[in-house]
C-alpha cells in the first residue's frame, strides 16, 4: 500500500528509486502510470511536494504523459472530453429514482420537498467540486479508494474501508436495478414468468452491456439513456395531469396535497423521503473514476453545472405535478404505479428501460475497473486486446452481476433499498470524504490553523465542513436506524414479497 505518499525525498533520489524500481519490478511507480495497483502512490514523482500535490503546470505534465503512454495502445482510457463526462453525469442522475421524488413530496410536503431538493443539490455541487480540487492536485488518483486513501493521511486501513464500501454500494446499485428490471417485465408482461427469471434476464442483458472498457464507449450509450430517462419522466407527469384519477381511486377520498408535512408524520417516514431525495443526487463516489479518464479534466465543473442546473428543474418540477395530480394517499414509489390508465403507464414506464440497464452497467463498469487496473495495470493486458485481459474483464464483471442478482432476491423492495444505501454509503461518499479533503488541502495551503489563517472566509469554511461530516453522521446513525424499522414495519405488515419469490412485483 502508499505509505509513502506524504514523504519527502529529493529530486535525484525520487527519480533514480522510480526508474530502480521500473528496470527491477517491470511496474513504474510514477504518478503518470494508470492502474499500476495501489503502489503506485507510493511515489509521487521527481520535482513534487506531495503533501501539497501538484502545481498546475505539473499537473497537466502528468496528464499529458499518461496519454502518451497510451498513445500506442489499442485501449485508451484517458479520452472523455467533458461533454462525454456530461453524458455519462446526465445518465447516473437522471434516472429511475426520480420517480421517488413525489413520494418523498408526499412525506415531507410540496414547500419542504422543493427546498430541499435545491439544498442537497448546492450541497452536493460544492462536495463535487471539492473532489475535482482533490483530483486536480493528484492526478495519479484513478478512484474513490485512491482518494479515501490519500485523505484518511494514506492509511492502509483507510483503502480497504473505502474499497469495502465501494463494492458494495456499486453492487447494491446494480441489484436495484435488476429488481427494477423485473418490475419492469412483470409490468409490462402481466407476469408470465417467475419474478426470479426477469430479474435474471435483467442481470444478463446487462452483464453483455457492461463489456464496454472505457467510459468514451459507454459515454455514447449514456446520452440515449439520459434523454429516454427525460422522455419517461415528462410522459409520467403529462398522463398524471391529463389522465383518470390515480389508482385506487376513490376508496381513500379526494386527494389531498400538502404544501407542508401531513399531520401525523413519522420520523422513520421522514427519514426516508429525505434520503430517498439525497441518494438521487449523490454520486460522488463515481466522480474520481471519470475525471480519470478525461483528456482535459479542468473542464469537469462545465459537466457538473449542466447535469446540477438540469437535476433541480427536472426533479423539483416532476416532483411536484405528479404529486399535485395524485395526492398523499395514492402515492406509490416508483410513481409510475400511481397511474391509473394501463397504457399510459406502460407507456411511461418503458421508456425507462434503457436506464434501468444503463446505470447498472455504469456501475458494474466502475467496479470492475477498479479490481481490473488493480490486478492488471502496466501488463499489456490492460491497454490492448488480449485472450486473458479479456477474460478476465468479462469474468470480474460476472461475479458482480451474480452478486447484485442474490442482493435484488433478498431485498425485495424499492424506497427501503434506497434508503438503505443512502444510510450506509452516502454518509461517507455523499459527506463525511468531503469534509475531511477540505481539511486536508486547508491544513496543506495555511497549516494546521487553517481556520485562523484565513479569517472570516476561514472560519466559515472550517463551520460548513464540520457541518458537512455531521450531516455524514446523521445518514450513518438515526437514517440507519429509521431503515432498518421501515424494514422490519413492512415485513410485519406483510408489505413485502419474501426473498427469491416468485410473487408478482409489478406496478
Amino acid at each position: 500500500m502508499a505509505l509513502g505518499l506524504f514523504k519527502k525525498a529529493s529530486t535525484a533520489d525520487s527519480n533514480s528509486s522510480t526508474d530502480e524500481k521500473v528496470i527491477s519490478k517491470g511496474a513504474s511507480h510514477d504518478p503518470a502510470n494508470i492502474g499500476a495497483g495501489t503502489d503506485r502512490l507510493q511515489d509521487p514523482g521527481a520535482n513534487r511536494d506531495p503533501e501539497k500535490g501538484v502545481d498546475s503546470d505539473t499537473e497537466s505534465s502528468i496528464i499529458g504523459k499518461q496519454v502518451a503512454m497510451e498513445a500506442e495502445n489499442a485501449i485508451k482510457y484517458r479520452t472523455c472530453s467533458w461533454q462525454k463526462t456530461a453524458a455519462l453525469l446526465f445518465s447516473e442522475y437522471i434516472c429511475l429514482a426520480i420517480m421517488s421524488f413525489p413520494w418523498s413530496y408526499s412525506i415531507l410536503g410540496l414547500v419542504p420537498g422543493v427546498i430541499l431538493t435545491v439544498v442537497i443539490a448546492a450541497l452536493v455541487l460544492y462536495t463535487s467540486l471539492t473532489t475535482w480540487h482533490f483530483c486536480m492536485r493528484h492526478p495519479e488518483i484513478r478512484d474513490v479508494c485512491d482518494l479515501g486513501q490519500m485523505i484518511f493521511w494514506n492509511k492502509k486501513w483507510a483503502f480497504y474501508f473505502t474499497a469495502v464500501m465501494f463494492i458494495l454500494n456499486n453492487t447494491f446499485i446494480m441489484g436495484l436495478h435488476c429488481l427494477v428490471g423485473a418490475k419492469w417485465w412483470n409490468t409490462i408482461t402481466g407476469h408470465e414468468l417467475c419474478t426470479i427469471g426477469f430479474a435474471a434476464i435483467t442481470a444478463v442483458i446487462s452483464f453483455i452491456a457492461s463489456l464496454p472498457r472505457t467510459f468514451s464507449t459507454l459515454a455514447k450509450v449514456a446520452t440515449f439513456s439520459a434523454l429516454f430517462t427525460f422522455i419517461s419522466v415528462l410522459l409520467a407527469a403529462i398522463f398524471s395531469g391529463i389522465g383518470q384519477k390515480p389508482t385506487g381511486y376513490p376508496d381513500m377520498g379526494e386527494l389531498e396535497v400538502y404544501a407542508v408535512a401531513p399531520k401525523g408524520t413519522t420520523f422513520v417516514a421522514g427519514m426516508n423521503a429525505f434520503m430517498n431525495i439525497s441518494y438521487t443526487f449523490i454520486g460522488q463516489i463515481t466522480l474520481p473514476s471519470f475525471i480519470a479518464e478525461m483528456k482535459n479534466p479542468k473542464d469537469f465543473p462545465k459537466a457538473l453545472w449542466c447535469v446540477t442546473i438540469a437535476e433541480i428543474i427536472v426533479f423539483s418540477c416532476v416532483g411536484g405535478v405528479v404529486y399535485a395530480y395524485t395526492g398523499t394517499q395514492y402515492m406509490t414509489s416508483p410513481a409510475f404505479g400511481s397511474i391509473a390508465n394501463e397504457v399510459h403507464k406502460k407507456v411511461a414506464f418503458t421508456f425507462m428501460v434503457p436506464t434501468i440497464i444503463f446505470l447498472g452497467v455504469l456501475y458494474a463498469s466502475v467496479s470492475a475497473r477498479f479490481i481490473f487496473f488493480r490486478i492488471f495495470g502496466n501488463t499489456r493486458h490492460m491497454g490492448n486486446h488480449t485472450i486473458v485481459g479479456w477474460l478476465s474483464w468479462a469474468g470480474i464483471l460476472a461475479v458482480l452481476w451474480v452478486l447484485a442478482f442474490i442482493i435484488a432476491e433478498v431485498i425485495p423492495f424499492f424506497s427501503d433499498l434506497l434508503s438503505l444505501m443512502s444510510s450506509l454509503f452516502d454518509s461517507f461518499f455523499g459527506f463525511i470524504f468531503w469534509g475531511v479533503a477540505y481539511f486536508r488541502m486547508r491544513k496543506e495551503d495555511h497549516g494546521p490553523k487553517f481556520y485562523a489563517a484565513r479569517g472570516i472566509r476561514g472560519w466559515a469554511g472550517f463551520i460548513f465542513n464540520v457541518a458537512l461530516c455531521c450531516i455524514g453522521v446523521l445518514f450513518l446513525t438515526a437514517g440507519t436506524y429509521a431503515t432498518v424499522q421501515s424494514i422490519i414495519d413492512g415485513y410485519k405488515m406483510a408489505s413485502f414479497g419474501g426473498p427469491f419469490s416468485c410473487a408478482d412485483n409489478g406496478l
